[in-house]
C-alpha cells in the first residue's frame, strides 16, 4: 500500500509561510498609503519588513511612526532597532536614548533583542544598559511609572 504524503510538503512550508508574511506586507503598504494614520497598520508593516529582511522600508516605517507618535517609548525603541539593523550606530544609541528618556525601561528585552546585536558592544549601549540596570523599579500604574503606548 502506498504512504500518503503529507500536503503541503514539509519542505515547501517556511517557502509558503514567507510568501504569506510578503502578501501581508504588500497588502499593509496598500492600507498605510490610502490611510497613513492608520498606526497599527504602520506597526505591524514595520515588523513584518524588519521580518522580512527589509530593513531600509522597515526604518522609513519607523521614522513615520515617530513623525506620528513622538512621545511613545516603543516606537522610538522601534526606531533604535532599525538603525541598528542599518548599521546607523550613532542615531540608533541617540533613539535608545531618546526611548529612554520617554520611559522605556525593559532592560530584558533590550539586552536579548536580536536587531541590537550589533550595537551591544557599544560603549553607548552599554552606558544605557547600566543605566536601567541602575534605574529602582515602579510597580505598574505608580506615578512614576511610564504610560503605555
Amino acid at each position: 500500500m502506498e504512504q500518503e504524503r503529507a500536503f503541503p510538503a514539509p519542505e515547501i512550508l517556511p517557502a509558503l509561510d514567507r510568501l504569506g508574511l510578503e502578501f501581508l506586507a504588500d497588502f499593509l503598504e496598500v492600507e498605510t498609503d490610502r490611510h497613513p494614520e492608520n498606526l497599527a497598520a504602520l506597526g505591524e508593516l514595520g515588523h513584518l519588513c524588519t521580518r522580512l529582511g527589509r530593513h531600509a522600508k522597515a526604518l522609513g516605517v519607523d521614522r513615520r511612526l515617530v513623525g506620528l507618535r513622538p512621545l511613545d517609548p516603543t516606537v522610538h525603541y522601534n526606531l533604535a532597532c532599525s538603525l541598528a539593523l542599518v548599521g546607523d550606530t550613532g542615531a540608533c544609541i541617540a533613539a535608545l536614548e531618546r526611548a529612554i528618556a520617554l520611559g522605556y525601561d525593559d532592560l530584558a528585552h533590550l539586552l536579548a533583542d536580536e536587531d541590537l546585536a550589533s550595537v551591544r558592544d557599544h560603549a553607548g549601549f552599554r552606558r544605557i544598559a547600566k543605566g536601567l540596570e541602575a534605574k529602582p523599579e515602579t510597580p505598574e500604574g505608580s506615578p512614576e511609572s511610564p504610560a503605555g503606548p
